[in-house]
């Protein structure tokens, strides 16, 4: 497979279903307090930012105008900050 390959399926099937996720989950949090807070907002923009960067990439992926090499920096950026926010899931446990 190739990293573009790699790349498509690593955004189609897993960021972008965890992007909308939290986005489910800030807008549920919305609904139970009836108000927006600032850092909700903020996130909100965020992901909607990230999600609409992530399309772009899937374009590009379609038509051919992104390199491999480049594809691989963006899987290892996403395995990076993947690994990283479940570092912080651990709320500093570990397993044993």
């Amino acid at each position: 497979m190739s990293y573009a390959q790699e790349l498509k399926k690593l955004i189609e099937e897993s960021v972008i279903p965890d992007i909308d996720e939290s986005l489910d989950m800030i807008f549920e949090e919305i609904a139970d307090n009836k108000e927006a807070t600032e850092d909700a907002k903020e996130e909100i923009d965020e992901l909607r930012e990230f999600k609409e960067d992530l399309q772009d990439i899937l374009a590009d992926i379609q038509s051919g105008e992104i390199e491999e090499d480049e594809c691989k920096e963006i899987i290892d950026d996403i395995m990076e900050a993947k690994n990283a926010a479940d570092e912080e899931d651990d709320f500093g446990f570990v397993e044993e």
